[in-house]
């Protein structure tokens, strides 16, 4: 049986919803890929260029510590990773994620919260981070409208 896990990183709590719902909707097993350091509010604040989020993003290189890592990675064929789209793109939390395992030949499937950003650069940015693995098309959603796509997304494996 192909085994399914939701991995997932949210500061607000939204993308948290909508990967519980898709594990919940396919039975999949969840992670959350928390921070070691857990950001406030003001690390938050995208306005401030001397906010931990802002120095983050404008550095490609930066990759945060995860609190603790997904127990027996390998078992698991297909990967949904959500989370919410800073400046474009993925969190840079996203991408210490991306190089703490192997891929390759895996199933990997975006999805991401967003007020009005799409998830095509954070797309290319991950495919180009992991190009071994399986990339499926990836979706923008909200709460109420993840267990539908996960469903269907399951269907067409």
């Amino acid at each position: 049986m192909n085994q399914v896990l939701v991995a997932y990183f949210s500061a607000s709590g939204v993308t948290a919803r909508v990967a519980q719902e898709m594990a919940e909707a396919i039975g999949a097993d969840l992670y959350e890929i928390a921070p070691a350091e857990i950001y406030t509010s003001a690390d938050l604040n995208w306005m401030n260029k001397k906010s931990r989020s802002s120095v983050e993003m404008n550095d490609p290189a930066c990759r945060p510590a995860i609190a603790k890592t997904a127990e027996n990675m390998a078992q698991y064929d297909t990967v949904f990773i959500g989370f919410p789209i800073w400046w474009y793109v993925q969190p840079r939390i996203i991408d210490t994620f991306l190089e703490s395992y192997d891929f390759t030949g895996k199933t990997l499937i975006p999805f991401a919260t967003s007020g009005g950003s799409g998830i095509g650069k954070a797309e290319k940015s991950m495919q180009t981070m992991v190009p071994n693995a399986n990339w499926k098309e990836g979706a923008l959603l909200h709460p109420g409208t993840a267990a539908a796509w996960a469903k269907e997304v399951i269907k067409q494996l």
